[in-house]
């Protein structure tokens, strides 16, 4: 037996937090805190312009206490999860329904063209127009943003399935449905899973848009209050705070994409 074949289960048998690139993760984590902790004050940069993370810590305490903070944080969570949801189905549904009718794609291009190419954030002073100062208005925006990454996946990846299978499907009798089912969602699946994981990012600026502009709750409007109050330390708090949701929806959504697609090889180089 090779010695290769002897070290792959050792080194596939090492707890996740024990991997070499988790610790070298970790490490250059470690260095950048320190010098964000000791590196500003050596230097003479003013704490309100660049907080130390003692002082973050103390903040973030302080916000608890004081801001509401949990709730802030549970809001932007769930208009951004819903939101995500909400704009990732109309995009996967319309991309779908276009990818089925060439007639109506070339219909409406053009109008989805303009709207993608429009300034989605731009909406939002629209959205607290018409509907107020409310909830609505950020989980519109967001719904806007996320809606064209998975229709313009979903409608390409349409584009590109296998005419030959979709024929044999054909002549095996099967239904317009049955060939959608068997043929061209399993072929779509992984363009639609990618503009998923992109849109899963843009639904925490789509959220926040909406916080900033005419939000009264949320972590945006966190950002807002404290760039009023110049405390800067509230700021990078509330920052860090968008950065692990959008980072904890990616990753549920890549845990998904493994599930789903286990099936399709994937190379790994040392």
């Amino acid at each position: 037996m090779s010695s290769t074949a002897v070290d792959a289960p050792v080194s596939s048998a090492r707890p996740a937090f024990m991997q070499p690139h988790v610790l070298i993760g970790l490490a250059i984590l470690a260095v950048v805190l320190l010098i964000w902790e000791f590196l500003p004050p050596a230097i003479g940069v003013p704490r309100f312009i660049i907080p130390t993370i003692s002082d973050m810590v103390a903040e973030l305490g302080r916000m608890y206490r004081r801001e509401d903070l949990i709730a802030n944080i549970a809001s932007t969570a769930l208009y951004t999860v819903l939101g995500f949801a909400i704009g990732s189905l109309l995009g996967a549904v319309m991309g779908y329904l276009l990818g089925l009718s060439s007639f109506w794609e070339k219909v409406l291009s053009p109008y989805i063209l303009a709207l993608q190419i429009a300034p989605k954030v731009a909406f939002a002073p629209l959205f607290i127009m018409w509907f107020g100062y409310n909830a609505t208005p950020k989980l519109l925006v967001t719904v806007l943003i996320v809606f064209f990454p998975v229709l313009v996946n979903v409608l390409a990846a349409m584009k590109t399935v296998d005419r030959d299978m979709v024929n044999l499907a054909r002549a095996y009798n099967l239904s317009r449905w049955q060939i959608f089912l068997k043929v061209e969602f399993p072929s779509t699946l992984p363009n639609l899973l990618a503009g998923l994981r992109i849109s899963s990012t843009l639904a925490v600026i789509g959220v926040t848009v909406g916080e900033l502009v005419g939000g009264n709750t949320g972590l945006g409007f966190l950002i807002a209050y404290g760039g009023g109050q110049a405390n800067a330390a509230m700021v990078f708090n509330a920052i860090i705070l968008l950065t692990l949701i959008g980072i904890a929806l990616y990753s549920v959504l890549a845990w998904a994409e493994e599930r789903l697609l286990h099936y399709i090889p994937t190379s790994h180089t040392s």
